[in-house]
């Protein structure tokens, strides 16, 4: 297996990028990596360059540049250079932490939509209180969405569940404002509609209160919600872990309290730290395509790594082209 990583991309390249394709490298012995960037900055962070392969290219996609203008004009960029890669069979799944839009549009025009599929979604796998998370799309491939696109994410969002995740019949939750079934908007309502249709394990309306206890596996909503959901969730416990701090640290009885639930604490934050989540996965183009989160450190990106690994041997990809393609009963 090869796999293609933008090591320009990301608020941490290319530091943290080959020290995280280094420790997967370790860890997976039939995976060759194909770094694509600066040659001047990768080669020295690399004191063992067995199975890793380095492609020179100075020229980089900003988190500044309009996404669909720098892939069509930045031809050498490490990010398109890596998503052709892909497309000609040089890889089979590629990964970046850079411009999530670049990335999208990158994973579209040059990857390549599974015939069938109208939107890409993007969907990662958010924290739950149990530590087992959940997958959600879209979260931002598309402002805008029809009930026919909220079918089609049920349907590549269960696939992953199953074969990355290893969940039998996953759970399909449709977030909405309400769990009664004729709740919400246009969009939701006909969406409830077709998702009662789809060959998935439907199981109705969820609320975004519940999402952190694991009400489904697998939960579709328009990339515009979706997308203020995630960076809620980011902020709320960004905010959450800064307050806790203040509080244990405020006095001296409180450090003494800090140092006996020091390991419990460490815990909690394990369990809504994105980097054991691996990225996001791009679903329904020709090849997995990850989008790692943009201040990955080297852990974020060997479980970026991990994910696109399981979407190739699982054949993620195909197998949802299998099921776009079949009509549903």
């Amino acid at each position: 297996m090869r796999i293609a990583i933008d090591a320009m991309g990301g608020d941490l390249a290319p530091v943290e990028i080959v020290k995280g394709v280094t420790q997967a490298r370790d860890q997976y012995t039939d995976v060759t990596f194909i770094l694509f960037g600066d040659e001047k900055q990768i080669n020295p962070l690399l004191t063992n360059k067995e199975r890793i392969e380095v492609v020179h290219t100075d020229e980089v996609i900003l988190g500044t540049d309009e996404p669909v203008r720098a892939v069509r004009r930045k031809k050498n960029a490490s990010m398109v250079l890596m998503a052709q890669a892909v497309k000609d069979g040089q890889a089979d799944a590629c990964i970046s932490a850079g411009n999530t839009g670049a990335l999208m549009a990158a994973g579209l025009f040059i990857v390549g939509r599974i015939p069938g599929i109208e939107r890409p979604a993007l969907a990662p796998t958010l924290p739950t209180l149990d530590g087992s998370g959940f997958l959600m799309l879209d979260l931002g491939a598309n402002s805008d969405a029809k009930p026919e696109h909220l079918v089609q994410y049920s349907i590549m969002g269960s696939v992953y569940a199953e074969k990355v995740r290893g969940i039998t019949k996953p759970t399909v939750g449709l977030l909405n404002i309400g769990t009664e079934d004729k709740k919400g908007n246009e969009l939701t309502r006909q969406s409830f509609e077709l998702l009662k249709q789809a060959p998935i394990n439907f199981i109705g309306n969820v609320e975004s209160r519940d999402l952190l206890n694991g009400v489904a596996d697998v939960v579709v909503t328009d990339g515009f919600t979706g997308n203020m959901v995630l960076k809620t969730i980011e902020g709320t416990a960004i905010s959450m872990f800064s307050m806790l701090k203040d509080a244990f640290t405020s006095s001296f009885k409180s450090k003494l309290a800090a140092g006996l639930v020091r390991e419990e604490l460490r815990g909690i934050k394990n369990k809504m730290d994105y980097t054991e989540y691996g990225g996001a996965g791009l679903f329904g183009l020709n090849a997995p395509v990850v989008k790692a989160h943009g201040s990955s450190n080297a852990n974020a990106i060997l479980n970026a790594i991990k994910q696109a690994k399981l979407m190739v041997d699982k054949e993620v990809s195909q197998t949802i082209n299998s099921a776009i393609s079949v009509p549903s009963e």
